[in-house]
């Protein structure tokens, strides 16, 4: 029986509203810089490089993090867990909103390493509680996600300069929605369930030998990679296809929003299929026909390639945080497979924009880059094969479920 089924109806929709909450803050927090990097780049007079570390941070906190997060959880409880990363996220978001380019860093930092909790520790949640709707609440908080760091990409330049608080303001605003979490979340210590002795958790199955497991890491680390090269690179590209930069950043934008659909939908088929290798191929014809378009360099290719890849990828994130609950057999489990995907996916994450802006800088053409994610989607449907199938990870080998 699920612990959600020992509470009473406002428990139970309390509870609810706390994950999407939480879901909330897992984005936005980073996707509020990239619109204000000039505007920080000019006022701190840091170096293009240095301003390029406030993107990758996030990502480097979420690789170190996310293998020890399920170990906390077991020795203090999920719940506490997460409380205590919602009160590091807050004292982050505020540090680097402090006039000092080191503390700009250092909150960065913090605020990196609160998420990677949420990130990996959500997923585990939603199976204990939710055994048998691991399709709609993980389609429901990645939605959730993906809606605010949209938002929070839109706002932050309208609050910085439109209404002309600086990007100081309009990056502390977020500190507000922690603060909200935390105090809704903060009822949910009264439900910590008892924890799990420790001779029953080493008798599961090390992931770390496990076939399956590696292939989940794999999927979500080769679609991390092509997401964080986009975020980073896709208007530049854009432009130097001849887009105009303004309407390459509505493209970006665009590219986020049609994700959305996926994001929410793909769950939800996911759970109810007996094995998720169509939802792989449908993805990976998404990603090859959208990077076809961008690399045949026809304006009238552009937006069709755009909704490919934005579908391709809210498809890819929210399969894989889907796998996270299929592939394990219990909550405990479910949160250390997505402790292990997401730490060595976020690494592999902060080094594609780096290799992206790297083979441009070789060639001198952004086609090269493009290729470079081409071959990553092929990759990304070769290990989503194994990843899809009908499998859990065991206490010996891995066993059709």
């Amino acid at each position: 029986m699920s612990h959600s089924a020992k509470r009473s109806r406002i428990e139970l929709m309390l509870l609810v509203l706390g994950i999407l909450l939480i879901a909330s803050n897992l984005r936005a927090p980073i996707t509020a810089v990239g619109p204000l990097v000039g505007t920080i780049i000019e006022d701190t007079h840091m170096s293009n490089t240095m301003a390029g570390l406030l993107t990758t941070l996030p990502l480097l906190g979420f690789a170190a993090l996310s293998p020890l997060a399920p170990k906390l959880a077991r020795q203090f409880g999920t719940e506490a867990t997460l409380l205590a990363a919602l009160f590091i996220l807050t004292l982050g978001i505020i540090l680097r909103s402090v006039p000092s380019v080191a503390s700009l860093f250092l909150g960065t930092a913090m605020l990196g390493l609160a998420i990677a909790a949420g990130n990996v520790l959500l997923p585990s949640l939603i199976k204990r509680e939710f055994p048998h709707r691991i399709g709609l609440f993980t389609g429901s908080f990645t939605l959730t996600m993906s809606i605010w760091a949209a938002i929070a990409s839109g706002v932050s330049v309208p609050i910085a300069q439109g209404l002309g608080y600086g990007w100081r303001v309009a990056l502390l605003c977020w500190a507000g929605l922690s603060v909200i979490t935390f105090m809704v979340w903060f009822r949910q210590l009264r439900h910590t369930p008892p924890k799990v002795p420790m001779k029953v958790i080493k008798a599961w199955s090390p992931l770390w030998h496990s076939k399956v497991a590696w292939q989940v890491t794999l999927f979500m680390g080769l679609q991390s990679i092509a997401f964080y090269s986009a975020i980073a690179w896709l208007p530049e590209v854009l432009y130097d296809k001849g887009i105009s930069l303004s309407h390459a950043g509505w493209m970006l934008s665009m590219m986020q929003f049609i994700s959305l659909p996926a994001a929410f939908g793909v769950p939800l088929l996911a759970a109810r299929l007996p094995n998720q290798r169509g939802i792989v191929t449908v993805t990976a014809i998404l990603y090859i026909v959208g990077y076809t378009g961008l690399l045949s360099g026809h304006t009238e290719w552009l937006t069709l390639s755009i909704l490919m890849l934005g579908l391709a990828q809210g498809s890819s994130i929210s399969l894989a945080l889907t796998l996270f609950g299929l592939r394990s057999t219990n909550a405990h489990q479910a949160a250390e497979l997505s402790g292990m995907a997401q730490s060595i996916g976020y690494l592999l994450a902060a080094g594609g924009p780096i290799l992206f802006g790297f083979f441009h800088d070789l060639t001198h053409s952004w086609n090269t880059s493009l290729l470079f994610l081409l071959t990553v989607s092929i990759l990304q449907f070769i290990v989503g094969l194994g990843a899809g199938r009908n499998v859990t990870i065991s206490v010996s080998k891995d066993q059709v479920a």
